[in-house]
């Protein structure tokens, strides 16, 4: 599935205006990342084994917080990500947190014109596929960077979530991947009242294209588990449910699964 529109420009710009919000605001809690607060939750944490020594690639990095939270638990990490103002802005954090994880700009897709090794982990979470048109494309980078018996290690929002409409009233879109979804938005999910409206092209991957997006370049399905919150209070009507980072659309209580996570190994 490939995009007519200039996907990339859209979306780079959409994720620098973002990012600029993101940074100041209490969703991301910079202030509390830089004294030493993990950004990680517990769905990846307990995934991931003993870091120390290991090498990371992390894709679709944001402004670098997961990368840098690696780091600190002793792996040797590198972010990658499309938006330049995310990426200068994961530099100076990695900065001042006195960390020593790299970061490259540039689509995912390009990413082995700019990257020349292999990891032990590949790793990408929670709004990160969607904004790729090509799981096959994104399985052979995977593929492609992960050593010989290496590991990705993958967490996103459930693709059942993504077929309602912002206010889970009713079923606006398909389950399927049925093409580009082009749209426009005021705010963002740190702040539905920012002052920004961007335009963003996106893509829906039920969990078939996602496993076959793997299998299809010769990664080993380990593992898959689903959830029935967020980590996030990033959805509208959600309430925090029976513990903290426990997020729930409020009329659907544990009903639908919110989150799911895949380990596969490259044979």
């Amino acid at each position: 599935m490939t995009s007519n529109t200039n996907y990339l420009e859209i979306n780079k710009n959409s994720w620098n205006k973002r990012t600029e919000i993101h940074i100041t605001s209490e969703f991301y809690d910079v202030e509390g990342f830089i004294k030493g607060k993990s950004s990680l939750n517990e769905i990846e944490l307990g995934i991931f084994p003993d870091l120390k020594g290991k090498k990371i690639l992390h894709l679709q990095c944001h402004f670098g917080q997961d990368s840098i939270s690696l780091s600190r638990m002793g792996a040797k990490v590198t972010g990658i990500d499309l938006s330049d103002k995310a990426i200068e802005s994961a530099i100076e954090l990695n900065k001042t947190c006195n960390t020593d994880a790299e970061f490259i700009c540039c689509d995912i897709y390009d990413l082995p014109n700019h990257l020349n090794e292999q990891f032990d982990f590949v790793f990408t979470s929670y709004g990160t596929i969607g904004w790729l048109p090509d799981l096959n494309k994104w399985g052979k980078v995977i593929s492609t960077f992960l050593k010989p018996g290496g590991q990705f290690i993958f967490v996103e929002f459930h693709p059942v979530v993504w077929m309602f409409d912002d206010n889970f009233d009713k079923v606006g879109y398909n389950y399927l991947n049925t093409g580009e979804i082009i749209e426009t938005a005021s705010g963002t999910y740190t702040d539905l009242n920012a002052p920004i409206t961007q335009d963003y092209v996106c893509w829906n991957h039920g969990i078939a294209e996602v496993l076959m997006g793997l299998i299809n370049n010769g990664l080993e399905i380990n593992s898959m588990e689903e959830y029935d919150f967020s980590p996030y209070n990033c959805f509208n009507d959600t309430v925090e449910e029976y513990a903290p980072k426990r997020h729930r659309v409020k009329h659907f209580e544990n009903k639908i699964p919110m989150v799911y996570s895949i380990v596969a190994s490259k044979k």
